[in-house]
């Protein structure tokens, strides 16, 4: 059951509007190329039920996720989108795939072949997307595929491939030469198959330019507020709040410490905010005294670790008329966007809204957005 504001610790505020504008964002930055948008791992942990709605609000009529579970979810709020499943097929999903109308990747001629046996099983060409390995090392067709598909062309024969595709390692650095290594694959590798469009562009791609662009935009975290050009200031809106509920104020001094380990000690008279968000919660245990939180204009630090369902900041230089128990520090969100936190936390803003949890009361902003009518048939 979602927490109501009153009942929880803290409080996830997830604004629509501004999703739907980096989309925007993203759409005209591709001028004429369509934009998609990835909605995998619950929307990178902000809520595929409402942010999807949102961006086919938008305009956007082309969704990408990871699981074949995450598609099925995902068709009963967007009836008629085209939605395409990046992580291959396994048997068990078959079934799944054509009922729903859904679009798997195949990242291997195993893949391959069996998609081949559904079609012809179904005795119907039905669409699918094929991946090509350029540098990643990861999902899509190696070398050694390659190879064999070079010397025997028809093994994709009788395929109805919607998109042919690849993904980059090192578009957030522009000037990294496998950016350009892996396009001069991809240009000759998608000449391969007979696919209606070629997509390349993950988010930072789409900002390298046009030869990157081809015919579909596949932007992730640029849709959730990530910056895409870390060289250089966020083109994006931020998307989140996240705030903690102080639960109780401390006065502590000199001979005393803070938290697990001992790891912290006052130097003199401070006054210590206890808030109900921890590492259960995504605000990682890394972030243990280097942290900071927002309250009343007033950038405060963690002090001590960070446990399972608590942080500690130090409060001594805001009024104590401010840091009442119930009153709301800012965790993430103007101050201490994801970015920053994950740059604190030694890590990735992907990690850290995929880590948010379900205690948190979250609420959206710009959220009436009419849900599309029809069905997947």
């Amino acid at each position: 059951m979602p927490r109501s504001v009153s009942e929880s610790a803290a409080v996830l505020t997830i604004d629509l509007g501004a999703i739907a504008e980096n989309w925007r964002r993203l759409q005209l930055k591709l001028n004429n190329v369509p934009c998609a948008a990835v909605v995998k791992a619950d929307a990178y942990g902000l809520g595929a039920d409402n942010v999807a709605p949102a961006l086919w609000q938008a305009g956007c009529r082309t969704f990408c996720v990871a699981l074949t579970e995450e598609a099925v979810d995902l068709r009963k709020v967007l009836p008629t989108a085209n939605i395409h499943v990046l992580g291959g097929i396994w048997t068990g999903d078959i079934d799944a795939l054509v009922e729903y109308s859904l679009t798997p990747v195949l990242n291997s001629l195993d893949d391959v072949h069996r998609w081949r046996s559904v079609c012809i099983q179904k005795q119907k060409a039905l669409p699918c997307d094929v991946q090509f390995d350029t540098g990643m090392a990861r999902l899509g067709l190696d070398r050694i595929e390659v190879s064999r598909l070079q010397s025997t062309p028809d093994l994709l024969s009788g395929l109805n491939i919607d998109v042919v595709l690849s993904h980059l390692a090192c578009a957030d650095d522009p000037d990294h030469p496998l950016n350009a290594e892996q396009r001069s694959r991809f240009d000759a590798y998608r000449k391969l198959c007979n696919a209606k469009r070629a997509s390349f562009a993950n988010s930072s791609g789409i900002f390298l330019g046009a030869d990157y662009h081809f015919d579909l935009g596949r932007p992730g975290i640029a849709l959730y507020g990530g910056n895409p050009t870390p060289q250089t200031n966020n083109p994006m809106a931020q998307t989140i709040k996240l705030q903690g509920k102080i639960l109780q104020v401390r006065h502590v001094d000199h001979s005393e410490t803070v938290g697990y380990g001992a790891s912290y000690h006052v130097t003199g008279p401070t006054r210590v905010a206890t808030v109900g968000v921890g590492y259960a919660d995504g605000y990682l245990r890394s972030l243990s005294s280097s942290g900071f939180g927002t309250i009343g204009g007033h950038r405060i630090p963690v002090v001590g670790r960070i446990s399972m369902d608590l942080i500690t900041f130090d409060v001594t230089s805001v009024p104590e008329t401010v840091t009442v128990p119930g009153a709301l520090i800012d965790l993430i969100g103007t101050d201490e966007d994801a970015d920053a936190v994950s740059d604190k936390a030694g890590t990735i803003s992907y990690e850290i809204l995929t880590s948010l949890g379900d205690r948190y009361a979250r609420t959206y902003v710009n959220a009436e957005i009419p849900r599309p009518q029809g069905t997947h048939s």
